[in-house]
Order: C-alpha cells, then sequence, then structure tokens
C-alpha cells in the first residue's frame, strides 16, 4: 500500500493590504509544490478572506498561518493575536463562507487568549496525492559475483609493505 508524505508548512506575518495578495500566492506555491493544484483556489481564497477580515477589524495585524496535508486532508489555520477581535461579529461573514466552500471548519481560543481559526479541504477520490517515494528496483538481468576475498596473510603482507615504505 502506497501512503501520501505528510507536509506541514508555517508562516508568521504582519498583515496589510499589500500582504494578503503576497500569502495567498505563497499559500499557492506551497500547495503547488504539495501537488494539490486543485486545492490552491478554496484554500487561498479562504485564508484571503480571513486575513483580509483581520486586517480591516484588528488592533494587533501579527497572524500566523500554518497548512498541514496528511495524504486525505488539508487543514489550514490562521491564528490572530487581537483579543478585540470577535469571531461571532466582525468575522461573520468569513465564517460563514467557510462553512460554504470547507469540509469542515472551527474556531478555538489558545492559551494566550489568541483565536485560531481553521478550515479543512478533502481531497476527492481520483485526485493525484504525492505518494511516498520507493527505491528503484534492480534492473540487472544478470547478478554480479562477488570478488573473492583475499587470505587474511595475504592482505597482513601487503599491509606490513605499506608500513615499511612509508617509515
Amino acid at each position: 500500500m502506497k501512503t501520501a508524505v505528510p507536509c506541514y508548512y508555517h508562516l508568521d506575518v504582519e498583515v496589510s493590504p499589500e500582504r494578503v495578495g503576497q500569502v495567498s500566492r505563497i499559500l499557492a506555491a506551497h500547495l503547488r509544490h504539495w501537488d494539490l493544484d486543485n486545492l490552491v483556489d478554496p484554500v487561498c481564497r479562504g485564508a484571503e478572506l480571513l486575513l483580509t477580515a483581520i486586517d480591516q477589524h484588528a488592533t494587533d495585524k501579527h497572524t500566523s498561518i500554518e497548512m498541514w496535508w496528511n495524504g486525505q486532508h488539508l487543514i489550514t489555520a490562521i491564528g490572530d493575536d487581537d483579543r478585540d477581535l470577535r469571531p461571532d461579529q466582525d468575522l461573520r461573514p468569513c465564517l460563514a463562507h467557510l462553512a460554504a466552500t470547507s469540509d469542515g471548519w472551527g474556531c478555538c481560543a489558545s492559551e494566550t487568549g489568541s483565536k485560531i481559526i481553521w478550515f479543512s479541504q478533502r481531497a476527492r477520490s481520483g485526485e493525484r496525492v504525492p505518494l511516498v517515494p520507493t527505491g528503484p528496483a534492480p534492473r540487472l538481468r544478470q547478478v554480479l559475483k562477488v570478488p573473492r576475498a583475499l587470505p587474511v596473510a595475504q592482505v597482513a603482507a601487503s599491509a606490513d609493505g605499506v608500513l615499511e615504505g612509508a617509515r
């Protein structure tokens, strides 16, 4: 059975209008590198909506973005450090979009009081999934013979000659 290679990516960014597009392109490049081209649009669109809302409503613009790919699901999590940003009020349109376009989503608080909003996309059947590389199979039709071992006495005599010549 072939298994998918798990992948992880983390990015810390100060959100600004210019950075939203840059972050989207960075995430898209990683998804393409992981051969997840079909997930680029929904993941980047969801991330853009959340980052834009954070830029508009948050006072602390420091944000962390993480993506995990386990071979079946891609989970994207965006965490902000602003304690005053309320997901139920300020981020309601973004969360409604995430609920409509993702396979799962949620919001939770961290130990530091920041919020983490995550959403997942499932790889559909028939999609290309990155596989664990296998070792190359031997191509030779004939087995090569192993060289014969030299007798120990002959190896010791040749080593003595090398030592004598080095003196």
